[in-house]
């Protein structure tokens, strides 16, 4: 297939969109920043682990793991990584491509093919992790119907990750105000405000209790935890 007849057929979906990106680039740009070298993508992993690492905690033991999901786990960067950590990690993505890559990578995540509205479990996680995946999803319905059933998923006391346009409240109030709208950056992002979240979550006992920016060069995108009270 041509490659521009092959590039049409990934726009028509979002399936196809990503098993394109994922077969075209690297490990780490294919769910990580394009317009990065790989240098740059290393430090930008790194640097979200290691933030993602200090809000989920070490209070996973051999005796007692955390039960994780990595939800949109791309090529596995993360899944695997909380697995070395001693988390027992679940993890899925729509692209085929990425989950093939992920399997042959092993390192201890079970992988699976879905979207973020197929997933199920017969057991409930302790953490949900979400990153750089729901900012992607153009449909306001699929991401409300995503977000909903990653938060069906979570134990009471138990906390969902995600990631969207994200301020420290405590000194960038000017920039709060710029991520109240939902905007678009693109033809393959739309950012949602921090309320959307909420009414989504809110109902369904998940409560807002932190935001941490990024803090990577010019990225103002950033984790936002909900945590399950009911």
């Amino acid at each position: 297939m041509a490659d521009d007849t092959r590039i049409r057929v990934a726009e028509r979906t979002p399936r196809a969109y990503w098993d394109t990106r994922h077969t075209d680039h690297d490990d780490l740009a294919s769910g990580g920043h394009i317009g990065l070298d790989r240098p740059g993508n290393e430090i930008f992993y790194a640097q979200r682990l290691g933030t993602l690492l200090s809000l989920i905690g070490d209070l996973s033991s051999p005796a007692a793991p955390l039960f994780v999901l990595d939800a949109g786990c791309g090529k596995g960067y993360f899944a695997r990584a909380l697995a070395r950590c001693g988390h027992r990690v679940d993890a899925f993505d729509i692209s085929p491509a990425a989950v093939d890559h992920a399997r042959a990578e092993a390192g201890g995540p079970r992988y699976a093919v879905a979207a973020l509205d197929e997933w199920r479990s017969p057991w409930p996680y302790d953490i949900v992790v979400c990153v750089d995946v729901l900012f992607h999803v153009l449909d306001d319905q699929a991401w409300a119907a995503g977000l909903r059933n990653m938060a069906s998923l979570i134990r009471v006391t138990g906390r969902l990750i995600v990631t969207d346009l994200a301020t420290d409240l405590a000194t960038d109030s000017a920039a709060d105000e710029a991520t109240a709208e939902r905007t678009t950056h693109g033809a393959r992002i739309v950012h949602r405000p921090i309320a959307a979240y909420r009414a989504e979550l809110e109902p369904l006992g998940l409560r807002h209790t932190l935001s941490r920016p990024y803090g990577f060069r010019e990225n103002r995108v950033g984790f936002h935890v909900f945590t399950r009270t009911r």
